[in-house]
C-alpha cells in the first residue's frame, strides 16, 4: 500500500483536479493521499473548503483516505506559526511547510520556524537542515520529508543523516504535480534506498510513520481501505 502526503492539483502547480488526482492515486494502489496545494493567507479559506469537500466525497465512494491539507509556501517565516494555526482552524487536516530547499529562494529561517510550530505536521524538502532543527522536529513530532521531486531530492541523503542523529521521523512523499509523478511501491523503495535508508528504516518510513501520522489526524488505521 502507498501513503503519500504531499501532492498538488490545479489549485496550485498541478495539472489535475483534486478529484481526478485522488482517483488516479486510488487506481495506482494508494491507501492514502493528501492534497496539499500551495497556500498563503489570501486564499487559504477557499482552498481548504474546496479540498475538504472533494476529499470527503472521494473517500466515501472509493475507499481511499483522502486528506485535505495545505503547503505553506514562500510565506514570511515569522508568520508560519500563525498561518499554520489558522489553516488547522479552517479545517486542514495536514499542514506542510515548504522547507529551505536549495533549488528555490525560500526565506532563511523557514525551517526553524516550521519545526517549532505545534500546528505543522511535515517539513517538506528542507534542504541542508541543521542538527538543531532536526532535533526540534523530533521533539515536536514533525516529520521530515524525503522527497521524490527532482531538485528537492538532492538533499535526501543529508536529511536522512541528520534525522538519524536527532531521532526525527522520516516520511517519503512524491510532491506530485503530474499524474506520472505519483509513487509506485518500486519507486518509493528506490527513493528510500537512494537516500541511504536501511531495510528496517525503509519499512518505518513507508509504513509505520504514515500510519502514525494518519492516526494523529484522526483517521482509522486498523483496516486497510
Amino acid at each position: 500500500m502507498i501513503y503519500d502526503f504531499h501532492t498538488h492539483t490545479f489549485f496550485s502547480e498541478g495539472s489535475l483536479s483534486p478529484i481526478e488526482l485522488i482517483r488516479r492515486a486510488r487506481e495506482s494502489g494508494y491507501a492514502a493521499i493528501a492534497i496539499t496545494d500551495h497556500a498563503g493567507v489570501g486564499h487559504l479559506e477557499r482552498l481548504i473548503k474546496e479540498l475538504t469537500k472533494d476529499c470527503a466525497f472521494a473517500s466515501e465512494h472509493w475507499g481511499i483516505i483522502a486528506v485535505p491539507g495545505v503547503e505553506l509556501t514562500h510565506v514570511p517565516q515569522k508568520a508560519i506559526p500563525e498561518i499554520a494555526k489558522r489553516a488547522k482552524e479552517l479545517g486542514a487536516r495536514l499542514v506542510i511547510v515548504h522547507g529551505e530547499t536549495f533549488v528555490e529562494p525560500v526565506e532563511p529561517g523557514t525551517n526553524l520556524s516550521a519545526v517549532q510550530s505545534p500546528h505543522v505536521d511535515i517539513l517538506a524538502h528542507p534542504g541542508i537542515l541543521s542538527l538543531h532543527e532536526a532535533q526540534l522536529a523530533a521533539a515536536n513530532g514533525i516529520f521530515l520529508e524525503v522527497s521524490a521531486r527532482r531538485g528537492h531530492s538532492l538533499a535526501n541523503g543529508h536529511i536522512v543523516k541528520v534525522a538519524r542523529l536527532a531521532g526525527a521521523k522520516l516520511i517519503i512523499n512524491s510532491d506530485a504535480h503530474e499524474p506520472q509523478d505519483l509513487l509506485t511501491p518500486a519507486l518509493a523503495q528506490s527513493i528510500a534506498q537512494g537516500a541511504g535508508l536501511e531495510r528496517e528504516e525503509i519499512r518505518t518510513a513507508l509504513e509505520s510513520n504514515p500510519l502514525t501520522l494518519l492516526a494523529r489526524m484522526g483517521f482509522p488505521v486498523g483496516d486497510k481501505p
